[in-house]
């Protein structure tokens, strides 16, 4: 394989940039551009030279030896000025040494992965990690780069592998007195590990919220105050204000930090009768996107029937507090009363709902786990049609077996990778 680098810091001026080499060759170039090379797994500061015995930079230079690195190759880290002019001219120097190249985005992670330091699950971890926002999507991409989700699966599938070997040499010995009933401890195995990946299932929802965002739509009719509301939430003029019925024609969005989760907030069009053709696609549009949200606020008087069915956490208050005699159980985007309040209401709905989060973060993951747990809910239902059958059980546990080793990048997954690693940076 072709020795890779590329810069692993952001691109443009900056304090420091790193450069990372890897391969083959890593050592033997990092010699000839900043020798002597430090000792393994330590530091020290080198001149970085040209080919021509000419000081580019002097640099803080790391080496690492396979496997014990990153990628599981020979590494070697160049920590430079962050000069663009320095940079330029190191990876021009880079591109000179015969088969050398640049890596293409997120190649030292395919590396790692190919070369047994991550499985799938991790590098989707560490893809998340890149992209967290908040502190819970910082924790759960941790987590889940931490390999929890990797040692879950080892573990269901020894058991799995385990019920088949059962299986299997009660099959083998069809014709035999074989003196032992495996069926129990087989529907053991499978129910413990079924009862798992079903909870792991019901906790996709709530995880991939926490990768992607929860949304919290405020509903009501025109001029109850929801996009004051929205910019008082928000602390800017996210969304345009008037007296005028209907100046909300589409759904605004406003990205947040709440409590540490990822939270979108949604202005929709004010819901009435009789709007016209603009109008009426943005209270078509209002009404999908409140169905779908996550957490509605729906802001209406007394008495007045709500648009659409609420559900038990959904919050409901008066609007325009700052118009009213008696301000309890109202808001008011204008004055800011009760808005602290709403936020603190928003968190604890969306905390308490976190903690039902699994391991199981991506719609990927969530696929795989319930096509395993199909298989065993079917190789289950087979064992109560006696030994005739297991053979057909046991086909089921292979499937099931097949679809977590999918799970964890094993087998079945080239056709994904492209289009992960597509997603990382160039030095990733």
């Amino acid at each position: 394989m072709d020795t890779i680098f590329a810069q692993a810091t952001a691109q443009g001026r900056a304090g420091v940039c790193v450069i990372r080499i890897s391969g083959a060759q890593a050592f033997d170039i990092a010699h000839k551009i900043s020798a002597p090379l430090p000792a393994i797994r330590q530091a020290a500061v080198r001149p970085i030279v040209d080919l021509n015995g000419d000081t580019i930079d002097s640099a803080l230079v790391l080496a690492f030896k396979e496997p014990s690195s990153f990628t599981g190759e020979d590494v070697v880290e160049l920590h430079l000025h962050g000069s663009i002019a320095v940079v330029k001219a190191v990876l021009e120097l880079l591109s000179t040494f015969p088969d050398t190249r640049l890596a293409e985005p997120g190649e030292f992670t395919r590396r790692a992965m190919e070369n047994g330091k991550l499985d799938l699950t991790q590098v989707e971890g560490l893809g998340d990690l890149i992209e967290a926002e908040t502190e819970a999507q910082r924790k759960q991409a941790l987590r889940v780069l931490s390999g929890h989700l990797g040692q879950r699966v080892d573990e269901w599938r020894e058991k799995l592998i385990r019920a088949a070997a059962l299986l299997e040499v009660t099959i083998d010995f069809a014709d035999e007195d074989v003196p032992v009933d495996v069926s129990g401890e087989v529907r053991e195995l499978l129910t413990s590990v079924n009862d798992e990946l079903l909870r792991e299932v019901q906790g996709t929802h709530t995880a991939e919220r926490i990768r992607t965002g929860f949304e919290v739509a405020i509903i009501g009719k025109p001029n109850a105050g929801k996009s004051t509301l929205l910019n008082a939430l928000a602390g800017r003029d996210a969304a345009i204000t008037s007296s005028i019925a209907g100046t909300t024609r589409d759904v605004i969005e406003v990205r947040m930090d709440i409590g540490g989760l990822p939270v979108t907030l949604l202005d929709t069009a004010g819901l009435r009768d009789g709007a016209d053709e603009v109008e009426a696609m943005g209270i078509d549009r209002a009404m999908s996107r409140a169905d779908a949200a996550d957490l509605r606020v729906f802001l209406v008087e007394k008495g007045e029937d709500l648009p659409i069915k609420a559900r038990s956490e959904d919050i409901r208050l008066l609007p325009k507090a700052d118009l009213r005699d008696d301000p309890s159980g109202s808001i008011s985007g204008t004055t800011g009363q009760g808005v602290s309040e709403l936020i603190a209401r928003v968190q604890s709905v969306l905390k308490t709902r976190s903690l039902t989060a699994g391991l199981a973060t991506h719609e990927r993951h969530r696929v795989a786990l319930q096509k395993a747990a199909d298989g065993l809910a079917f190789a289950m239902s087979v064992l109560d049609h006696g030994p005739d059958q297991y053979d057909i059980a046991a086909e089921e546990l292979r499937h099931s077996i097949r679809a977590l080793e999918a799970l964890v990048g094993r087998i079945d997954v080239e056709n994904l990778l492209d289009v992960i690693f597509s997603s990382f940076c160039l030095g990733k």
